[in-house]
């Protein structure tokens, strides 16, 4: 019976393992959420395709909650509610926070390990393990991302994943 042959298996650039896997996926998100959200004017931030959909300025500030909710549980300090700004403020306001909510993700991302990740953490009356917590935290930023692309095609411009 022949055998297949051998095959070269070049070990995996960088670190491996489930937490470097979500690091890994989170930084490759993280620079088209914030180019996405930096790319819309300023004077379409309100925009809304119909009258019952969120802005484009609601989807950033939903974002930056989510990640300051995910992050500080991941981090062991408070979600501040403060923290989000308001919808209707100007376009630096919401991108500051943005990028403040990214702040306490990456502090929370570089803290994962291999061993680290199965460590359940309550979250009032839920628990949650590091892992799945990070990993939710990833889905719902891809699935926000996909809303502002779709928001920025509407409007003519090209989300930061299909520039060339």
């Amino acid at each position: 019976m022949a055998q297949a042959p051998a095959m070269n298996m070049a070990p995996p650039a960088g670190p491996s393992g489930p937490a470097a896997e979500v690091q890994t996926s989170y930084n490759r998100l993280k620079p088209n959420i914030l180019k996405a959200a930096a790319e819309m004017p300023e004077a379409d931030f309100q925009y809304k395709p119909t009258a019952d959909i969120r802005t484009y300025a609601r989807i950033v500030n939903h974002i930056t909650e989510a990640q300051f909710h995910t992050c500080t549980a991941l981090n062991g300090t408070t979600f501040d509610p403060k923290s989000v700004p308001g919808d209707t403020v100007d376009k630096a306001t919401i991108l500051a926070g943005l990028q403040a909510s990214f702040d306490a993700c990456d502090k929370a991302y570089g803290a994962l390990t291999d061993t680290t990740i199965a460590e359940i953490l309550s979250l009032g009356r839920a628990k949650r393990s590091r892992i799945g917590l990070a990993w939710g935290n990833v889905s719902h930023d891809n699935e926000q991302y996909a809303e502002l692309s779709t928001y920025l095609r509407l409007k003519g411009l090209v989300p930061p994943t299909a520039e060339k």
